[in-house]
């Protein structure tokens, strides 16, 4: 706790325990959006930014969690398929489907690079829109369907009422900090895994393909590895998402949700955990905002009154913050702070023999 920077992670943290005290319905939910992007970011950063494999079809695992958390947790009602197992075993089971899809694609992923492998997870997107529109008993078609709420330990995630310490909490409150617990897991792990052998092998393997092959590293094994934990975050972030909306619709997953998370790891920073957040908090928070104070700002109004919609302006604004990153700040948001000047703690060793207190 010597150093500022522990001070601060140690205020932010105690901020984002307090703020459900304090903040309405909207903004926590515009929080919890937040979350579940920033784990799934943090899942292509780590095919992307630390392996250099490009991934077009990051959305389409975000559906296979989303829809499966559904159907593994639902009761069947309306004609929609549904097994009603415990929710918190559906939303396990969902992730690892997702996981699972990202083995079966894995073999592709081994042995393509740069743009043919975009180009292959492109077709993941295509494959799973078909589905999701016309697998009527599975996805309710174009109408979506519910979502059933979390329950774990017996809480449930839902609007009904947890008073805690004379406290009433509600469906977003406890989802708030559920997502808190699952986004701080995913970035330490993610964190662990790229400071440790494994991640220089990623690294190695990015930067290098054929001499990380020479010295041992096995490609294709990596390669497919990070594929499937890719998958896997993408699948958690899904469930997330469809705890937050409480209804999945298919247009939602579609490749502008895959390029939205291309974007958000790009202003980060590639290969950074905290870069994967800070994008992802950037992206997924400007349309909200920007639909929430719509009236007060210039040039942009509200759906269907005409002049540019918030939806369009976020996406003007972070695709020329993506320009102005790969111009004139490669390493993103988390390259500011890395080159933050340091205080020096002493002189060092040359420094002392040019002083002379050293021979």
């Amino acid at each position: 706790m010597r150093r500022p920077r522990a001070y601060v992670r140690a205020a932010g943290a105690v901020l984002l325990l307090a703020l459900p005290f304090y903040l309405d319905r909207f903004w926590l939910q515009a929080g919890l959006f937040a979350m579940a992007a920033a784990i799934g970011a943090i899942g292509i950063n780590l095919l992307t930014g630390a392996t250099g494999q490009l991934s077009m079809g990051h959305a389409f695992f975000l559906a296979i969690g989303a829809y499966g958390y559904c159907v593994l947790a639902g009761d069947g009602e309306g004609g929609l398929t549904g097994l009603g197992l415990p929710t918190w075993i559906a939303a396990a089971l969902a992730v690892g489907i997702a996981g699972l899809a990202g083995g079966l694609f894995s073999p592709i992923a081994g042995r393509l690079r740069g743009a043919y492998l975009g180009i292959a997870t492109l077709a993941l997107i295509f494959i799973g829109q078909h589905v999701l529109f016309n697998a009527h008993d599975l996805t309710g078609g174009s109408n979506g369907r519910d979502v059933p709420p979390l329950s774990v330990f017996g809480i449930t995630f839902d609007d009904s009422e947890l008073v805690v310490a004379a406290v009433p909490f509600g469906a977003s409150e406890k989802l708030w900090y559920a997502g808190l617990v699952l986004l701080l897991g995913c970035g330490l792990f993610a964190r662990g895994v790229l400071r440790g052998r494994p991640g220089r092998a990623m690294n190695a393997i990015r930067d290098h393909r054929i001499a990380a092959g020479v010295i041992g590293v096995p490609v294709a094994r990596y390669r497919a590895g990070v594929f499937v934990l890719s998958s896997m975050y993408a699948g958690l972030a899904g469930v997330l998402l469809a705890l937050v909306f409480q209804r999945t619709v298919p247009d939602y997953f579609g490749m502008t949700l895959s390029l939205e998370y291309l974007a958000m790891i790009v202003i980060g920073g590639l290969g950074s955990v905290a870069g994967a957040v800070a994008g992802a908090a950037v992206v997924s928070l400007l349309p909200q905002l920007l639909t929430r104070y719509s009236d007060a700002l210039p040039l942009v109004s509200a759906p269907g009154t005409g002049g540019i919609t918030p939806g369009e302006a976020s996406r003007y604004l972070y695709g020329a913050a993506v320009v102005a990153v790969v111009l004139f700040l490669p390493g993103g948001l988390a390259g500011i702070a890395a080159r933050r000047p340091r205080p020096k703690s002493g002189p060092t060793p040359v420094e002392s023999v040019e002083s002379g207190e050293e021979r």
